[in-house]
């Protein structure tokens, strides 16, 4: 896809004068916490700090098509998620449904294709949510402007899991080699096969962990931690967080000359 062209003024005001259009992190992890702090200051209701966050996310998106992102993931909802209270458990679930109902047609005519991770089996999930993943990552298949993958019902352990015995299957069929199974193997095993690795992965509301997000694609990964709550946060925080990641030297453990990962990225 094509990248932004030098700096200035970007798209609804955002200011693109720091970025480096030539240095533009392929993919961007997305750790969306704060919302019910965020609501918490304001004597709301957690679910209204999510309600908040959904026009966050969207800008979001707008502000990745800006500087030029081809994939961005959103941790949506985590398998850890369940233990939440039942009433705030039962919100995320309609309101998940909700906002691909109500902003599919507009990620559509952006050009944006709506991908999901997770295990989206799982019989607590309504079948209609699975219904309308199924319908959204149908109808934007065909784009290719930026992958948008939300990560629903998702834990990064899961994932691992669930690949090693996608493995161990083929090696106890004789499909290949238990001796000869190599990272590219595992990596073709997971959710979404030929996902790049996250470049750099942001979290917002101050708290410094990554939270089962990603952990296979993420050994090599930017992270970046701000205080800002994810309701607060925005188009303009995405942009500021892309030119953090471009004042960062990558190494990839090598020496500071390195300058590509020492791993199989051939998936």
């Amino acid at each position: 896809m094509g990248r932004p062209g030098g700096g200035g003024e970007g798209p609804a005001g955002l200011d693109l004068e720091r970025l480096d259009s030539g240095r533009v992190p392929v993919h961007m992890g997305l750790i969306m916490d704060g919302n019910g702090r965020w609501a918490a200051a304001r004597s709301l209701p957690r679910t209204a700090g999510h309600a908040a966050g959904e026009a966050v996310l969207f800008d979001c998106v707008e502000g990745a098509l800006a500087v030029g992102l081809e994939w961005m993931s959103a941790y949506t909802f985590s398998t850890e998620n369940w233990v939440r209270d039942p009433g705030e458990v039962a919100f995320l679930m309609w309101f998940n449904e909700d906002i691909l109902l109500r902003r599919l047609d507009s990620l559509n005519d952006m050009g944006v294709r709506v991908r999901f991770i997770g295990d989206l089996e799982d019989p607590r999930i309504p079948d209609r949510n699975r219904r309308h993943m199924a319908e959204a990552a149908a109808r934007t298949g065909g784009n290719d402007r930026l992958d948008l993958v939300l990560a629903f019902n998702y834990g990064g352990r899961a994932e691992i899991v669930r690949a090693v015995r996608l493995l161990a299957g083929d090696a106890a069929a004789g499909r290949l080699e238990a001796d000869s199974i190599t990272e590219g193997d595992l990596a073709r095993r997971l959710f979404i096969p030929g996902m790049p690795d996250p470049d750099i992965i942001v979290r917002t509301s101050g708290e410094m962990r990554i939270s089962n997000f990603l952990l296979w694609g993420s050994a090599y990964a930017e992270l970046v931690f701000t205080d800002t709550l994810w309701p607060d946060f925005g188009a303009q925080d995405l942009v500021d967080a892309v030119v953090e990641y471009q004042r960062r030297r990558r190494r990839f453990g090598g020496a500071p000359a390195a300058a590509a990962p020492p791993v199989d990225q051939s998936y």
